[in-house]
C-alpha cells in the first residue's frame, strides 16, 4: 500500500483534554448563538424555503441586473427578506427566494418588482423572440408552512435513523462501545457543523440535510478504519495497555486517513470555491463536516472508546473481587482486605 506518513510516533491519546476541550468550545458557541438568536426574537438557523415554505422564482435576463439592483427592487414592492443567489452556468438567471407571507402570492410579488427593469416575455414566446421583453419567468417552485414543516421533521428522522443504525452495525461488527463512541463521534460532527450554519447564517436547506447524511457516512467510515486496526492490535499485542494499542492504531491507520481524507477535502474545496451560490451551503457544510469527521475519529471517537472500556474493566474486576469474597456468617460478606489479610496470617 502507498503511505506518505511512515513511523509515526504521535501520543494522540495524551492530547485527548485539549482535543476534547475544543470540540466543547465549539459546540458552546453553536449552541450559544442559536440560544441568543433565538432569545432575542429571530431563528436560530437560517431556514430556507423548503422548512420554512415560500416561493422560488427562477427568471431570465436579457439584460442581467446585479443582485443589488434586485434586491432594491424587491425592498421597494415590500419584499425586504427575499434572497436572490446567481446560476453559475446561466450568467443571464437569477434564483430568487420570498418568504412566505399570508395573503401574497412569491410569484405576484417578483413580477412587479421585476418590472421595474422591462417588460416581462409573453408566455407563449422565448425571451430572445420577445423584443420588447427584458425578462421572463421560466420556473416556479412553491412551498407550504405544513409542507415546510414536515420536511424538517422528515429531515431530523432521517438523521436520527442513520445514527441509530451506524450504532446498530458498529455494535454487531465489533462491540456496542465502539458503536456508541462512534455515534458520539458523529453526532459531534454534525453539531459542530450546524454550530457553524448558526453563527454565520448559512442558510440550512435540503441540500444542507443531504450534505449532513453524506458527512455521517464519511465520518463513521474513518472511524471503523481506526477501530479495525484496534481490534487487530488487541489480538497481536495482548499485554499491551489498550492505551498503546489506540495510539498504535491511529499512528498505523494515519498515511490512509490523510491520502483519502486529503483527497474528498480537495474535492470539496473546489466546490466551495467554483461551485457558485446555489451549491453555496452544501459545499460549506461538506467543507465544515470533512475537516471535523477526520478530526474526530482520531480526537473523539478513540479516546471515549477508550474511557468507556477503561471504566468497563474496572467495573468487571471489581465486581469480580466481590463475587469471590468469601461468606461470613449469617451470610454476610467479609470486605476484600480483611479476608487477603486473615489469608496471609493463617500461611
Amino acid at each position: 500500500m502507498f503511505q506518505i506518513l511512515e513511523k509515526v510516533n504521535v501520543n494522540w491519546m495524551g492530547h485527548r483534554r485539549w482535543f476534547i476541550g475544543l470540540s466543547v468550545l465549539l459546540m458552546l458557541a453553536g449552541l450559544g448563538s442559536a440560544i441568543f438568536r433565538q432569545s432575542t426574537g429571530g431563528q436560530a438557523f437560517n431556514l430556507g424555503v423548503d422548512f420554512k415554505g415560500g416561493t422560488v422564482v427562477t427568471a431570465r435576463f436579457k439584460q442581467r441586473p446585479t443582485d443589488e439592483a434586485i434586491r432594491a427592487a424587491l425592498n421597494e414592492k415590500g419584499v425586504p427578506d427575499a434572497v436572490v443567489q446567481s446560476v453559475t452556468d446561466n450568467p443571464d438567471t437569477v434564483l430568487i427566494k420570498v418568504p412566505l407571507e399570508e395573503g401574497k402570492d412569491g410569484r405576484t410579488q417578483v413580477r412587479d418588482a421585476l418590472n421595474s427593469f422591462g417588460k416581462e416575455a409573453e408566455a407563449t414566446l422565448e425571451l430572445p423572440n420577445d423584443p420588447n421583453a427584458a425578462y421572463k419567468i421560466v420556473g416556479t417552485d412553491a412551498v407550504g408552512s405544513i409542507a415546510g414543516a414536515q420536511l424538517r421533521n422528515k429531515a431530523i428522522a432521517v438523521t436520527l435513523a442513520a445514527l441509530v443504525g451506524i450504532l446498530l452495525y458498529i455494535a454487531l461488527r465489533f462491540e456496542w462501545t465502539y458503536g456508541a463512541a462512534a455515534v458520539i463521534a458523529v453526532f459531534h460532527d454534525v453539531l459542530v457543523t450546524l454550530g457553524f450554519f448558526s453563527i454565520f447564517q448559512w442558510e440550512v436547506s435540503l441540500t444542507v440535510i443531504a450534505a449532513l447524511l453524506t458527512l455521517v457516512g464519511f465520518s463513521v467510515n474513518d472511524t471503523i478504519v481506526v477501530f479495525d486496526r484496534v481490534r487487530e492490535n488487541r489480538k497481536l499485542h495482548r499485554r499491551d495497555s489498550l492505551y498503546k494499542i489506540t495510539n498504535d492504531a491511529v499512528n498505523q491507520t494515519l498515511s490512509r486517513t490523510v491520502i483519502t481524507n486529503g483527497l474528498v477535502f480537495l474535492s470539496v474545496l473546489a466546490l466551495v470555491l467554483f461551485g457558485g451560490d446555489v451549491l453555496r451551503a452544501f459545499s460549506l457544510a461538506l467543507f465544515i463536516g470533512v475537516i471535523f469527521g477526520t478530526y474526530s475519529s482520531v480526537a473523539i471517537a478513540a479516546p471515549i472508546m477508550v474511557w468507556w472500556e477503561q471504566r468497563l474493566e474496572a467495573a468487571n474486576r471489581q465486581a469480580a473481587l466481590e463475587f469471590n469474597k468469601p461468606p461470613l456468617k449469617g451470610g454476610v460478606r467479609a470486605p476484600a482486605k480483611a479476608s487477603s489479610r486473615r489469608a496471609g496470617a493463617k500461611l
